[in-house]
């Protein structure tokens, strides 16, 4: 659509109203639904820690050695030829690591050389989120947002649910990854519905609301009643019942139904939110006018792919940046998160913080809004880069304080990768247009699902080489810095909502 078109419906909804009651509920629903999404991607970050344990250990004559061992998959004196016929985990937690099944009486007993299994299903879990990503990218724009992320939801609590009474770990593997599959799909999609049912001066702001970090304190606190990784299955299915109900009220994208040329139905969700608020509903007759003389009348008919993307120089070219952006943000959050072991003090305490410096992100808003989202993107970066380099430097040192410098270290990096991907998402979601918005979040939704796919990976070798995941992290960040230079400014400027056939390659 023209310009013209893009303030037109940016200005219907500032007359309906920004700050009424169908906000209050809108909000209230989506940021709520955040909270069993959060424990569906991070229930890894627990579930797949590793319990103390020791083993009991046989000689060759098959007589009880008393070795003293803790968390040792051979004996410490290479004198002594012994085998590890069991081991004794605390029982102050359950994981994966220790499940046992009762009916077959097997343990999964995820240590030593079977250790490599916790990381491969994390990172399964990530390659679902992005599968999931992708194909939400696509579905959304084809069939709408309003279908797209309920059915996500459907997903989550059927698979969490099957996933908490896994009866081996394949089982567990493949049920992540159709967890991640689901969480990847409502991901994409959550922000998509909300950036198009808000007027451009609040946007940053319900983007920037911690709704995901309160969902990761409330993990923690789960994880510290709990500590049990079934039970944490089952309460996420739990969690999501009650934002099903919501399907009910949220309303479909009026953008979507404008870029399909469906405007009889654009103005009926435009109608349902000037009743909730107590506002006259906008000209049907003016708004049929108005886009009509737009004379796209061919590309609204049209559906859009991931190609039109490739096709356009601009949107290309933006893609690209975004894309190493996306990546940086992915492996880092990931990274962090799925590292949470390695810091020093209460492990429970530790997730929790991980999601309180988060909080943070609620700044974001003002600052994406005052000096611009590139800018505040390209700060919170640069300062997570350059913590992530110290926190891998520090890692190979031997300090009387080392702890307590990598956690304050390492909780800044989370901070700014959080708050940095925050405005990322705000500028890639106003980068594209309508008809295409969908599909290029998808698409970056599921770049940034690469990075934290081979995150685990790299949390598992750091336990051989310190240091190694957060100087990648680091690298990574800075070399994203370079990339945000090349890309436009969106702050305050209407949304697009076709693609300009001028502009094709």
């Amino acid at each position: 659509m023209s310009v013209d078109v893009n303030e037109y419906l940016e200005s219907v909804l500032t007359d309906l109203g920004v700050c009424g009651k169908f906000q209050l509920l809108f909000y209230c629903l989506v940021y709520g639904s955040m909270v069993p999404a959060a424990f569906s991607v991070l229930m890894m970050a627990f579930g797949g820690l590793e319990p103390n344990w020791s083993c009991n250990w046989l000689s060759k004559n098959g007589q009880v050695v008393n070795i003293t061992s803790q968390m040792m998959c051979k004996p410490d004196n290479s004198t002594t030829e012994a085998v590890c016929f069991s081991k004794t985990f605390d029982s102050s937690m359950s994981t994966i690591v220790d499940k046992f099944i009762v009916t077959s009486n097997i343990q999964w007993d995820l240590t030593c050389d079977r250790e490599w299994i916790i990381s491969t299903i994390t990172t399964i879990q990530l390659a679902g989120l992005l599968f999931g990503a992708f194909m939400s990218g696509q579905i959304g724009d084809l069939f709408g947002r309003k279908s797209t992320f309920f059915v996500s939801f459907i997903m989550l609590f059927t698979f969490n649910l099957l996933a908490a009474f896994s009866v081996s770990w394949q089982m567990f593997a493949v049920l992540r990854f159709f967890i991640g599959i689901a969480s990847g799909w409502y991901l994409t999609i959550y922000i998509i519905i909300l950036a198009e049912l808000t007027s451009t001066k609040y946007r940053s702001g319900i983007v920037a609301f911690p709704a995901w970090p309160i969902g990761t304190m409330i993990f923690g606190l789960f994880c510290w009643i709990l500590h049990d990784w079934q039970n944490i299955q089952i309460a996420t299915a739990i969690l999501c019942l009650p934002w099903l109900i919501g399907h009910c009220f949220v309303p479909e994208s009026y953008r979507w139904f404008v870029s399909r040329n469906k405007v009889n139905e654009a103005h009926q969700v435009l109608i349902k939110i000037a009743k909730l608020n107590g506002k006259p509903p906008p000209d049907f007759v003016k708004l049929c006018d108005v886009i009509a003389m737009s004379k796209t009348e061919n590309t609204r008919d049209r559906k859009h792919t991931v190609v039109d993307i490739l096709k356009t120089k601009h949107l290309l070219k933006d893609s690209l940046l975004l894309n190493v952006c996306w990546i940086s943000c992915g492996y880092g959050y990931f990274a962090i998160s799925f590292g949470v072991q390695q810091l020093s003090g209460n492990l429970y305490l530790n997730i929790v913080l991980l999601g309180l410096v988060d909080v943070v992100q609620i700044l974001v808003s003002f600052i994406a809004n005052k000096i611009g989202r590139k800018r505040t993107t390209f700060i919170f970066f640069a300062v997570a880069g350059i913590t992530g380099i110290v926190v891998g430097i520090l890692q190979f040192l031997d300090l009387n304080n080392k702890g307590q410098l990598v956690n304050g270290f390492a909780f800044t990096s989370k901070m700014c990768v959080n708050s940095g991907w925050i405005s990322l998402i705000i500028l890639t979601s106003e980068i594209y247009p309508t008809v295409v918005r969908n599909v290029g979040f998808g698409l970056n939704n599921s770049v940034a699902r690469v990075g934290a796919m081979t995150a685990p990976q790299l949390v598992f070798a750091s336990k051989h080489m310190p240091g190694l995941s957060y100087l990648l992290l680091g690298g990574l960040f800075l070399l994203s810095c370079i990339c945000l230079v090349f890309l436009p400014e969106t702050n305050r400027k209407a949304l697009k909502d076709t693609i300009d056939e001028n502009e094709e390659l």
